[in-house]
Order: C-alpha cells, then structure tokens, then sequence
C-alpha cells in the first residue's frame, strides 16, 4: 500500500509540473492508472490465450476425443480465456482506488457485468459441445434434445439478464425473480405465441412424438416428409419435392398429424391395391382347363386337393341323381383358382413377410369398375425405392398371368376401345 501511495503522490507531482491544476491531477491519476489496469488486463488476456489456451487445445488434439474436439469447435477454452483480464482488472483496482471508492465501485460494476456476459458464453458453449456429444450417440435418434437444449439456453440467458439488472441497479437477484410472479400474467398475454411453443416443444420431445428423421404427414400444412429438425418452438419438414415446411410446434400437439415410425420400426411396408377383373371373364373352369393350370408348380397342390373335394361331392350328388349341372355341386372358377395362385406366389416370395403382419388376399364386393382382388401384405423392405420395385413387380407378374386364368383386367373404355366399332 505504502508503494502504491508513492506511486499516486510522484504521479500527482508530476502532473503539477506539467501545468495541471491540483483539483483536476486526481482525476487525471485515476485515468491513467484505469488504462495501465486495462493494458495489464489485455496483456493477461494475451498471455492466456498464448500459453494456456494453446496448452489445452494440444493436450485436446493430442487426446483425439470428441469431447476435445467439440470444445475446440465452439471456441470453450477462447471464451474461458476471457475470465483472466475481469480477476486482474478486479484485483489491481482494489489495491490501485483503495482510496477512490466511487470509482473502485464504478469498475467493480463493470467487472461483475463482464463476468455474467463472459460465464453466459461459455456456458452458452458447454451446451452447444454438450449437445453434439449427445448427437453422436445412438440414443439421440430416440430422444432429440435440440429443443431442451434451447430451453436450457432461454433459462440461463434469462437468469444472466436478471443478474445484470441487479447488478446496475443494485438489487437483490430475489428481488427481480419475486417480480417476475407480478408480471406473468402480463407475460402471458405477450409472450402467449411463444410460451406455448416453448410448452409443445418440451411436450414433443418428452413424449417422444416427432425426432429427426421421422417421415411425418400433415395435410394441413402442406408437410409430407423427413423431419430435419426439432427446435424448441419449430419443427422443420423437408418435403418429397426438397421444398421446406416449418411447422409451429404446438400444432403438432393440438392437430392430428400422422408419423410413419411405426412403419420403419416394423420392418414392414403394405401392399394394398387391388386388380379388378372384368365380370364378364369370370367362369368355371373346364376339366382341360384344370388339367393344364396343374402343370403350375404353384397350384399342383391346391388344385389337387380342391378336385378331391369336389370328386367326393360329384360322388354324393350322383347317388341322389343330381350330378349333372354345373350348378348342382361344386366347381372351380377361375376367378377362384387365380386368387389362391395369388396366395401361393406371395407365400413363396422372398420379399414379403409370412409371419407377425397382415398376409390377406380377398375378393371384395363387386362394382361398376369389375371384382376387386385385393392384395394386403406387407414387403419386408421398409425403403421407398425398393418397396416400390417389389410392388411393380408382383403386379406385373399377376397381371400378366390373368390370360392363363381366361381373364381380362378391367379398365374404362378409352378412344382405342372404339376403334374397331368406327371401322365397321
């Protein structure tokens, strides 16, 4: 203390020499210390971020560890290196204005505003390197954490500005956050947008609703596509055309909005089309007919054990005298006959699932567009391309086998259709 106060007077004397006024050599003494203060400090600063800072980045690298690399990404050490010149301003001035405790409380002022902004940023930081450690993980697909990590981020920047209010008005912490209470319904009415989106944003990802990469439906949005990101008040869908959709998180809490999930952690994607045969081409088969269809490998089976029941029948009506009509017993039809082919080449198809899921061919009621046989299955692959090539496939092959069945497709009359009709 005793040197410091030989500074101040041999400062002060000098300043007398040099023509300034003794009322104003005080003032001009605590502006001049102020800037050695600030030039150690930016010194401290420097030496800092030259010695340690650049000893933790290579201990880092050296480390080859994500952690040291997401720390290195979001500038952590360069930003904790900003503490070093707030503890020496703060500690010279205590010893340099002990006798100046308007200003010394002036630049404490200053000080404790710098840390709060400086700790905001590294924390600000932290969580951001948090936050891509946690992406790199297995569970981040099962859980995001985007939109908790923004709300982490509202909490504490929220806290800082209180913290900075009670440092400039010189108030208790306790005394701004016991007034937040007064203003919530004011806070409610403002801020009603983007508290419920805060809300929905938290509710998502707790309950696990929508996460990155969830192919995602809502026709009132226009959205159907890959989920790209889940923010805290947004959620982004990156349609089938790569346009963008940006949904208001609460509508997804409030409106109903389909989530293909399930779908891919099945492992099952459905076939459900039906092929509608001309009613006019549906007929019993013929006992030729039937012979050549039992040279399928496929139907050798079914047809073999359909003509035994038959036979039996036959056998039961000729004794009563009634076997001769076609509708005195039982027949195949060939409508029949291809439904149960249509069984037997799907149960041997390598792409669709035979257990666990839904495995149904059924004729369903006939209309004014034919009798519908509708396929219901599910393929073994859930990705869109390869779904969609074994569905054409399996409709190519069964519509190309109608003819053998001595059945036709049914489709609308078009202008070919009438062709041979205009030449005649």
């Amino acid at each position: 203390m005793e040197l410091l106060s030989k500074i101040e007077l041999w400062v002060i004397k000098n300043l007398d020499h040099l023509g300034i006024e003794e009322q104003y050599s005080s003032y001009c003494y605590i502006a001049i210390a102020f800037l050695v203060i600030l030039s150690i400090g930016w010194i401290a600063n420097l030496v800092v971020k030259k010695f340690i800072v650049e000893i933790l980045r290579s201990v880092a690298k050296r480390t080859n560890t994500k952690l040291g690399e997401y720390l290195l990404q979001e500038s952590f050490f360069l930003r904790l290196s900003h503490l070093a010149p707030a503890f020496v301003i703060s500690t010279l001035s205590e010893f340099v204005f002990h006798n100046y405790s308007v200003f010394n409380g002036f630049i404490a002022v200053l000080v404790n505003l710098y840390l709060v902004v400086i700790i905001l940023w590294v924390i600000d930081a932290l969580v951001d390197t948090l936050y891509k450690l946690y992406e790199e993980s297995s569970l981040s697909t099962k859980l995001p954490l985007k939109g908790i990590c923004q709300a982490v981020k509202i909490v504490v920047n929220v806290t800082g500005i209180i913290f900075i209010l009670s440092i400039l008005l010189d108030k208790s912490p306790l005394y701004f956050f016991s007034g937040l209470g007064a203003l919530t319904a004011v806070l409610l009415l403002v801020f009603k947008d983007v508290i419920l989106g805060l809300v929905a944003g938290i509710q998502l990802t707790a309950n696990n609703m929508v996460r990155k990469g969830d192919w995602v439906e809502m026709p009132k949005y226009g959205a159907d596509g890959d989920v790209i990101d889940v923010a805290l008040t947004t959620i982004k869908i990156q349609n089938w055309d790569k346009t963008i959709t940006t949904i208001p998180a609460h509508a997804l809490v409030s409106d109903a909005f389909k989530n293909w999930r399930g779908m891919s952690e099945s492992g099952g994607r459905r076939i459900k089309r039906s092929i509608h045969l001309d009613l006019s081409s549906v007929c019993f088969l013929k006992e030729s007919e039937v012979l050549e269809l039992e040279r399928i490998e496929l139907l050798k089976d079914y047809l073999s054990g359909k003509r035994s029941d038959i036979g039996e029948e036959g056998l039961d009506l000729e004794e009563h005298g009634l076997a001769a009509p076609l509708l005195n017993g039982r027949n195949l039809t060939n409508s029949g006959t291809f439904r149960a082919y249509c069984i037997e080449y799907l149960r041997a198809h390598p792409s669709i699932h035979q257990k666990g899921m839904t495995f149904l061919i059924r004729q369903l009621a006939p209309t004014e567009k034919g009798l519908p046989i509708e396929i219901y299955v599910f393929v073994n692959d859930v990705r869109w391309i390869e779904y969609e090539a074994v569905q054409s496939d399996i409709f190519d092959h069964l519509l190309a086998a109608l003819p053998v069945f001595k059945l036709r497709a049914f489709q609308l009359p078009s202008d070919a259709s009438f062709a041979p009709l205009a030449k005649n």
